[in-house]
């Protein structure tokens, strides 16, 4: 029974250095990378502290911040290119796309936020690309159109139907190819009708 009491020791005395560890690996991680206001450094060489002020539904943030609600403290907004996970985490006229800040594409063209088809310009269809609705083309003669059941990419993702005149269909098997009673969906294509 001498081995269990040592082994507890043990487990109590590396549970802080891996808790050290596991931190400073959910600090690293691209998501929410650490800033210097949620940690408390200064500026720089030189540089006066950054004040860092809590904020919540009752205290926003100044202008030029954005309230870390993981931490609850107002950190300064992001500059293009920076990681995000909102559009008020990005600095004025920003959006946050896909997970970065980016300067937004303007309304109807490929890349566009959207709500619904009319939206988009012409040749375009609303769809959904990494989980947001943007303007897309509609797909051509060739083009894949079959979406698996987990979605493209393994992410929610739509594609456009096809243009005008075209109609999404398996193209039928080449006569050397034996008969499959469930065909390959990656053969569904854009084709004439």
């Amino acid at each position: 029974m001498q081995p269990f009491p040592a082994l507890l020791c043990l487990l109590a005395a590396l549970l802080p250095a891996a808790a050290a560890h596991l931190w400073a690996w959910m600090y690293a991680l691209p998501q929410h990378p650490p800033d210097r206001a949620a940690l408390g450094r200064s500026a720089g060489p030189g540089g006066s502290a950054e004040e860092v002020t809590p904020c919540g539904p009752t205290s926003p943030c100044a202008h030029g911040h954005f309230c870390d609600e993981h931490f609850g403290l107002c950190l300064p907004t992001r500059p293009a290119g920076q990681y995000c996970r909102r559009d008020t985490h990005c600095a004025h006229g920003l959006l946050c796309t896909f997970g970065k800040c980016q300067q937004p594409v303007p309304d109807g063209q490929e890349g566009a936020r959207c709500q619904q088809d009319e939206d988009c310009g012409p040749g375009g269809c609303c769809a959904r690309r990494h989980g947001e609705m943007l303007c897309q083309q509609r797909l051509e003669l060739g083009q894949s159109c079959h979406v698996p059941p987990g979605g493209l990419a393994f992410s929610i993702n739509q594609v456009c139907p096809c243009q005008a005149g075209l109609v999404c269909r398996a193209s039928p098997p080449p006569r050397e190819k034996a008969f499959e009673y469930w065909p390959e969906k990656s053969e569904w294509r854009c084709r004439q009708p």
